[in-house]
């Protein structure tokens, strides 16, 4: 196992992950910061919580810091992902990480107003952190030009594909430049994402660290045999018997999990939902409730099953069953 002075990061990098009390880097982050450090593109296959984040965003903050131009900022590194709480976690960490360098980076996603955005973008910035939609509203708006992006990172892409982003992404790619430094991380890789990272990374590198079997003897798992009609009082019975303090309850639908917190609540069970229809604020709301443990159920979509980063999950409730094996495997990880 190596330290992070051995990965080519430069000392004001060392300093700020030194005053994370990081030490050793996570596997991804051995593998990957090397790889992009030297300038080669980047095909990761890994889950949501091995470090990745700081695998891609250590070496863009390297190739800005090391590479200045004088005159206006211009984007030079995008990172893309597929939802709000991922794009904003992931600038939380441009932050930490760029605290010793001269460095601006920028969040835009949609559901919140776009007027600060844009006032931010017109002072120049040197990273952006985006979801599709906003993104391409603010490049049609003309707020956004990504003619000297030189690092473009695709997070999550599995799940970009699943909640329908695959036209968004391909009208960003024709709108950066091609001569450009690509990372595409996957949690998983059906064909589809295969497909995807082939149009556009060069002579990639392929880092797989996805679990080769699913690990479950940390993980008690129970199936339960039960009439719709019964779901409700069951799941009821559940959480009072087994005082449970933190938990994540997944439904397939957002009615079906705004429908299941109102039955909650008139049984005296604290719980708020978060999905793709809340506003910004809301979901804000109810994932700093429920990570402080001031509510301490969640009803989530599928969009809650990744990305998210809750310690201390102790039980997780499939109300819905999933529609693919890989998604029951990212929920029921969410205990692991």
């Amino acid at each position: 196992m190596s330290n992070f002075e051995s990965l080519g990061l430069s000392n004001n990098l060392l300093r700020a992950i030194s005053d994370e009390g990081y030490n050793t880097p996570t596997p991804v982050q051995e593998l990957a910061i090397p790889l992009l450090v030297k300038g080669r593109d980047v095909l990761g296959v890994a889950q949501t919580g091995t470090g990745k984040t700081a695998a891609f965003a250590l070496p863009v903050l390297q190739k800005i810091s090391l590479n200045k131009f004088s005159g206006k900022r211009n984007i030079r590194a995008l990172i893309l992902s597929p939802t709000r709480e991922l794009a904003a976690q992931i600038d939380q960490r441009f932050f930490v990480y760029s605290k010793y360098i001269d460095i601006r980076h920028k969040v835009i996603f949609g559901g919140v107003s776009q007027k600060p955005q844009v006032q931010a973008l017109r002072k120049g910035i040197d990273v952006l952190v985006a979801t599709p939609g906003r993104l391409l509203d603010l490049i049609q708006q003309g707020h956004i030009k990504l003619d000297h992006v030189e690092f473009f990172v695709l997070d999550e892409a599995d799940r970009m594909l699943d909640m329908g982003f695959i036209r968004d992404i391909k009208k960003v790619l024709k709108k950066m430049p091609k001569d450009r430094q690509n990372l595409l991380f996957s949690a998983t890789m059906p064909s589809s994402i295969a497909d995807l990272a082939n149009s556009f990374l060069i002579n990639a590198e392929m880092i797989d660290l996805s679990p080769k079997e699913i690990t479950v003897d940390r993980i008690e798992q129970s199936i339960l045999f039960v009439r719709k009609e019964d779901k409700i009082k069951l799941i009821i019975d559940i959480i009072k018997e087994n005082k449970v303090q933190r938990g994540i309850i997944f439904t397939r639908t957002k009615h079906g999990a705004n429908k299941l917190v109102k039955k909650l609540d008139r049984a005296n069970i604290s719980a708020l939902a978060i999905h793709g229809n809340k506003s910004q604020g809301a979901r804000t709301r109810a994932l700093s409730q429920f990570k402080n443990g001031t509510t301490p159920l969640l009803v989530a979509t599928d969009i809650a099953s990744r990305g998210i980063d809750v310690d201390d999950v102790t039980h997780v409730f499939n109300y819905d069953l999933p529609n693919e094996p890989e998604s029951y495997v990212h929920r029921i990880g969410r205990t692991a």
